[in-house]
């Protein structure tokens, strides 16, 4: 009877301790996801370049992130800067100053390395696109047409114009998104103005428009994917709430040649570009990231650019980066991201 009792004793031991080993440990350690939506991931984010500095340089305001050939990073800041990082620690291994053609500084947004290791930097003042050397050396200016020009030569209004830039079809067309609407346009629909690569320089081609979400959100950043689509951001500020930033898989394929429509007023003869939402950066998760001032999710930042660094295991490597404004209350954050489309 004592054996049977022990034995009983013991058995419901080891049974109790079976259920706390399979449910215990699971509820204590349940793994943190990572999804912000089906389509997209955050695998982490770094603060790591926050209110620093190189080589007497700000490290910040960043607006556009470019892969170099040697596959390093480069970090446009808006303050006429072109930061060289590094891919894995983000540490600056260089950088370079940018100018106009009388040596004044730019509000450099766009950025793209072309094929031959020049640098294409948009300006959104005027607007303009440069090339530059690598050293900086400032080469030559592409056209603009007159209606994207600043007011009172265009339409648009400065501040609002260049911001995203990026190569397609291989290389042999240049496109620049407008930040947001120009005068006479709709609110909420900007322009995509292309360039076609002929005999080494860049011409004028086709225009697309697309629509934001709403009137308040621009566009501050596009990447190509090698099948003709688009990755687009859109983002916005609400004082008192923070930011909005979007992520969108759009396709310009079938869309209409807007180059030869005055005013964009949605006419159904237009063709917009068709956009698909990939995820509100706010449903990411946090991973244990603050804010310095409110925001929907503390992760936010003023999120400006972005660029696909790579794929693994069927889903682009895609890298944003938030332009800080040199300001206490905004930070400098890196965000790696994993998007299926």
């Amino acid at each position: 009877m004592q054996l049977r009792t022990v034995l009983a004793t013991t058995t419901a031991a080891l049974a109790a301790a079976a259920c706390l080993a399979a449910v215990g440990p699971a509820q204590a350690a349940a793994p943190v996801s990572h999804a912000c939506s089906p389509s997209v991931s955050l695998d982490r984010f770094s603060d790591a370049l926050d209110k620093t500095t190189y080589d007497g340089t700000f490290v910040g305001n960043f607006s556009a992130l470019a892969v170099d050939g040697d596959g390093s990073l480069a970090a446009l800041s808006d303050r006429s800067s072109l930061f060289s990082l590094d891919a894995k620690t983000l540490a600056p291994k260089s950088v370079v100053p940018l100018v106009d053609e009388k040596g004044a500084a730019l509000d450099s947004e766009g950025l793209v390395i072309d094929r031959d290791g020049t640098r294409l930097i948009t300006s959104e003042t005027e607007p303009s696109i440069r090339r530059y050397g690598t050293d900086g050396t400032l080469l030559d200016r592409l056209p603009v047409p007159a209606s994207l020009q600043v007011a009172p030569a265009g339409r648009a209004t400065s501040n609002q114009t260049f911001e995203g830039l990026t190569l397609m079809n291989g290389g042999r067309t240049l496109l620049a998104s407008m930040e947001y609407a120009l005068s006479g346009d709709t609110a909420g629909i900007v322009r995509f103005q292309t360039w076609r690569r002929h005999h080494g320089r860049f011409e004028l081609a086709a225009q697309y428009a697309y629509r934001t979400d709403a009137a308040f959100l621009g566009v501050p950043e596009v990447q190509a994917l090698p099948d003709g689509r688009l990755l687009v951001l859109e983002r916005g500020f609400t004082s008192g709430v923070g930011n909005t930033v979007r992520l969108y898989l759009a396709d310009p394929r079938h869309a209409t040649d807007t180059s030869g429509v005055e005013n964009l007023t949605g006419q159904s003869g237009v063709r917009l570009i068709k956009k698909t939402l990939l995820t509100d950066i706010a449903s990411c998760p946090t991973l244990g990231a603050t804010a310095k001032q409110p925001q929907p999710n503390p992760l936010l930042d003023n999120i400006e650019g972005m660029v696909v660094t790579g794929v693994s295991k069927g889903r682009l490597k895609v890298l944003l980066v938030s332009d800080d404004n040199q300001n206490a209350v905004q930070t400098t954050r890196f965000y790696y991201l994993r998007v299926r489309v």
